[in-house]
């Protein structure tokens, strides 16, 4: 999983594109050289020669610091370059940086993660097709996806699902037919096959596997549960024989996610934080698959609770009772004197 390469786009407003990319030269002690065109794009080279940019986006609602109605000027998309598994680290206290200088998320913000296509192969795409497919109603819950934003993160089509399922391709160009229904628009940056949670359009037009369903956020935590769980996803998919697309269904949401996760290789303290994130906005109880389990377990502790204190009353009650008859005994044995 930590092997894959990935870049990530996060969208804010709340400070300019200028202050934005003061903020991030600043981190890395360079300068940011202002490129503009049609996104108005500012670049910022790291140590290492790589470049990370922030540009426009258009569907940004912009706001300045306090909330109020501001100019393009605040429409802030942060792009990192191609990073590896070491550079969450980084991308985390970048994020806590922009935060810092007045950047905010609103419900028109998104956040995008590409995952190296490049390991892929036609059986590992449709494995991930079919892995998203089958989790994508909890993957909603889970991430409360904004109602406004689902134009830009639509589920699975289910033409493609059917025809990639019942016509497993055996090459990328019968994928490619597949996603554009027998068309190619692969050198169209906007083609409308985008705007899924799952965006193989990317695949196909620079070599990612887009994941695009995540709010916008600000929290550093959360970013980097979003990206270890596209990094889990991808290597889930790249490891699996198969995988199929039925939809699952849970009456114990909660455990059942966590179960996936784990399945995933979500688990230990190295990703515990991410648990926690995923996990949060769901209904449920984490320990047990079957909530009427819980109750008695809990009706268990109850009674046992209760035998315990019974037991300590008859334990206390004793000793006091053994006290009053040799305190009796001594009375006795003092006026016998």
């Amino acid at each position: 999983m930590k092997n894959q390469n990935f870049g990530i786009e996060i969208e804010m407003t709340g400070i300019t594109r200028s202050t934005a990319s003061k903020v991030i030269a600043g981190y890395f002690h360079t300068d940011a050289t202002h490129v503009g065109g049609c996104y108005d794009a500012y670049s910022v080279r790291d140590n290492d020669g790589r470049m990370w940019k922030i540009m426009r986006d258009a569907s940004v609602r912009c706001e300045n610091r306090s909330g109020q109605n501001a100019s393009s000027l605040y429409s802030v998309e942060f792009v990192t370059p191609i990073c590896n598994y070491d550079d969450i680290e980084t991308i985390q206290e970048l994020v806590r940086k922009l935060r810092g200088a007045g950047a905010r998320v609103n419900s028109s913000c998104g956040l995008h993660c590409h995952i190296n296509a490049a390991p892929h192969t036609p059986k590992t795409l449709r494995n991930i097709v079919n892995i998203m497919a089958a989790k994508e109603d909890l993957l909603y819950k889970a991430l409360k996806v904004n109602v406004s934003r689902e134009h830009y993160c639509q589920k699975m089509d289910t033409r493609f699902l059917d025809e990639i399922n019942n016509r497993p391709p055996m090459s990328m160009e019968q994928i490619k037919s597949m996603w554009y229904d027998g068309e190619d628009y692969s050198y169209r940056h906007y083609d409308d096959t985008r705007y899924h949670a799952l965006n193989l359009h990317s695949v196909f037009y620079k070599g990612t596997i887009e994941f695009r369903l995540f709010n916008s956020t600000l929290h550093a935590g959360e970013v980097k549960s979003a990206i270890q769980l596209c990094l889990a996803i991808s290597h889930q998919a790249l490891i699996q024989k198969s995988a199929r697309h039925a939809k699952t269904v849970s009456d114990n949401e909660k455990y059942t996610f966590r179960t996936w996760l784990l399945r995933l290789g979500l688990i230990g303290d190295e990703f515990k934080t991410a648990r926690h994130h995923l996990l949060k906005n769901l209904e449920g109880n984490i320990a047990w698959k079957d909530p009427a389990q819980a109750d008695k377990q809990k009706e268990r502790l109850v009674q046992r609770r209760a035998e315990e204190i019974n037991n300590t009353s008859e334990n206390i009650n004793e000793p006091e009772s053994e006290t009053a008859t040799e305190q009796n005994e001594d009375s006795g044995f003092v006026m016998s004197m």
